[in-house]
Parts: C-alpha cells; sequence; structure tokens
C-alpha cells in the first residue's frame, strides 16, 4: 500500500480508502469488523463514513454505520485508533431525513450536535477530517449534469460555517475540514473566505469519479490542483457497475436492484460505456474492475480511492487493483471510448 497526506497537513494516508455505507445495512456489526481488521491488515489506515449511512437507510437503522465502528475502534485500543485517519460527514438538506435532526442545515447548532453525535458513535475523541455531505443550496448533482438556475432561497453563509468548524478545531474535536458532492462555486468561496479571514482551509473535495463519470475533470480539476485540494474520488467502480455483473442481468440481490434510485448508473450509455471498457481491459489482461480502480488511482488529481464492498472477496480485489498501473496505450484507449460516450452516468 502506498501512502500520501491529506493537503497542506501531516497526516499520512494510504491511497485506498475504507468506504463504509453498506455497514448496518448490507453488511452486519460483524461483517464490518472483518472488513476493517482486513483493510489494517492490507495497510489502509484511512476509513471514511458519514452520519446518515447506511445506505437505504432510515430512522430504525440511521447512524448504525459510525456504531459499528465505534464498537471495533473500542475493542481495537485508543493506540491502535491514533494510527487511522477517521472522515466522516454531517448530511445537508434533503428530503426524507428530518429523522437525522430538524432542520438539516449547516447552522452552528446542528454542526455542533452533528460532531457530538459522530464522536460518540465512533467511540472517539476527534474525527481526523469533517465533510459537508453536500451543500445546503440546490445544485447539479445526482443525474444532473448542469446548472439551469440559481437557488434563491439559499442564504450565504459559508463564512459562519468555517467559523464554527475553527471553533471545533481549536477545541480539538475535529482536526481538518472537507466538502462532498461540490461544484466549482463552493469550492471558490471556501478558499476565498478561509484565505481573507485566516479560517481553516478544506483540505479535500469528496465527489464521484470513475470511468462513467469524469465530470469532476470539467472546472474542479484545475481549481483543486493549483489550490491545493485532494480529490477523495468516491464511486471509482461506479456503485458497482463497472464490476461488470450487470452485464449479464440484474439479479435481486445486486445493490441496484436493492436501491433503485441509483439510476443513474443503469441507463443505455452506461451499458455502452461498460461493454466496451470490459472489452479493453480484458484485451489487455485486465479484469474491469483492476483496470476501473488504477484509472482513477493514476489521476493526478486524486489524493484517495474509496473503495467499499459487500464481502471479503470483493475487499480484497479492490486492494490488489492498486497494484496495477495501466500503460500510456491503455489511458489512450480508455479516453477514445470517454471522447464517443463521454460521462454516461453524472
Amino acid at each position: 500500500m502506498r501512502y500520501t497526506t491529506l493537503p497542506n497537513t501531516d497526516i499520512k494516508i494510504s491511497e485506498a480508502c475504507l468506504g463504509t455505507m453498506t455497514f448496518g445495512n448490507q453488511n452486519t456489526e460483524e461483517e464490518a469488523h472483518s472488513q476493517l481488521d482486513f483493510a489494517i491488515e492490507k495497510g489502509i489506515n484511512f476509513i471514511d463514513t458519514a452520519e446518515m449511512y447506511p445506505i437505504g437507510g432510515n430512522e430504525h437503522i440511521f447512524g448504525s454505520t459510525e456504531r459499528y465502528i465505534g464498537s471495533w475502534i473500542n475493542k481495537i485500543g485508543k493506540t491502535e485508533r491514533e494510527k487511522l485517519v477517521i472522515a466522516t460527514k454531517i448530511a445537508g438538506p434533503n428530503r426524507g431525513m428530518t429523522y437525522i435532526r430538524e432542520p438539516l442545515d449547516f447552522s452552528k447548532k446542528s454542526i455542533t450536535e452533528a460532531v457530538e453525535l459522530s464522536l460518540k458513535n465512533l467511540q472517539t475523541d476527534y474525527i481526523d477530517l469533517y465533510q459537508m455531505h453536500w451543500p445546503e443550496r440546490v445544485m447539479n448533482m445526482f443525474q444532473k449534469r448542469g446548472v439551469q438556475e440559481i437557488d434563491s432561497n439559499w442564504q450565504y453563509n459559508i463564512l459562519e460555517i468555517l467559523h464554527v468548524f475553527d471553533g471545533l478545531i481549536k477545541e480539538g474535536k475535529i482536526k481538518q475540514i472537507g466538502v462532498s458532492n461540490e461544484n466549482p462555486y463552493g469550492v471558490m468561496r471556501f478558499l476565498m473566505e478561509s484565505e481573507k479571514h485566516n479560517l481553516p482551509k478544506i483540505a479535500t473535495i469528496q465527489n464521484p469519479y470513475s470511468l462513467l463519470n469524469r465530470l469532476y475533470e470539467v472546472g474542479l480539476s484545475e481549481m483543486c490542483m493549483r489550490e491545493d485540494v485532494g480529490l477523495l474520488a468516491y464511486s471509482p467502480l461506479g456503485f458497482g457497475f463497472l464490476s461488470g455483473k450487470y452485464l449479464n442481468g440484474m439479479e435481486p440481490n445486486y445493490r441496484m436492484a436493492m436501491f433503485p434510485n441509483f439510476i443513474r448508473y443503469t441507463n443505455e450509455n452506461c451499458y455502452k460505456a461498460t461493454q466496451l471498457y470490459k472489452e479493453l481491459a480484458e484485451s489487455n489482461g485486465l479484469s474491469l474492475v483492476e483496470m476501473s480502480l488504477a484509472f482513477v488511482k493514476q489521476q493526478n488529481s486524486v489524493t484517495a480511492t474509496i473503495i467499499g464492498a459487500t464481502s471479503l472477496k470483493q475487499l480484497e480485489e479492490n486492494i490488489n487493483a492498486f497494484e496495477v498501473v495501466l500503460s500510456e496505450k491503455i489511458l489512450q484507449s480508455i479516453n477514445m471510448i470517454q471522447e464517443s460516450i463521454p460521462n454516461p452516468a453524472p
């Protein structure tokens, strides 16, 4: 396993980050602990979660992902916990999630309550990276490629948010901050306010990035590389679509059959592009998973790649893919497919 650091910090992180959104729904507590043990054994020290997890959650299982990680942290002890980098997120406004808190916003009260609950659930004294899961304002994300009108109901509050985070950092409850599912406008404003007022700078942005979704390259990649904001690439396998298994049909136990709201990965162009990527991988002696993860890992803008699995076998395959290096010829062929079927899963 290779390591880097969170930008502008001395926090050492593995290039592979363990995503945990299946813990508490698709994975039991015992299975979650087994995944965590296996990941650490393989050299991963970076774990990403969120207060709203597990995926497909409801008020009955809300927070169970963090609690499963917390019981595991309690088991391994404080000394081992200090070797880890734990990232979590506060949920933004979302219809249907009022069971988390009301209102779902980034006010001082909401952020403070969310941090305290995550600390309790995770059974830790501090959070290494605290992220805003998605912006308060309505914008283009999740199946939308562009902005056609602005959210006139949103009240600008980025400076106030940074002051809240500054206080929590000084209290020792969080170390670094980041954004997620964000666009150039939000990144720019967070950077400007932090520089102007000498407040904490966002270290990372966690956005989708895969062979099926390279929209990050439009606007965000240059900004973040020049401003030293690291990309934590999530869904590098397109919610499992880039395993190739969906090309043979949809089984009831497949993730996208269980969570049909993720339809952005199941349109016709996704099938076409995935078939082409699969043929390219196999013609070069690689699995589609290996090529997909190696592609993301090799991008200059990527600080860490978030991988998740529902079984140890899947997790092992994902981790092993980080040893694969794609040739320039393969990368050129990937770009040719991207040009013919660009970003089918925004």
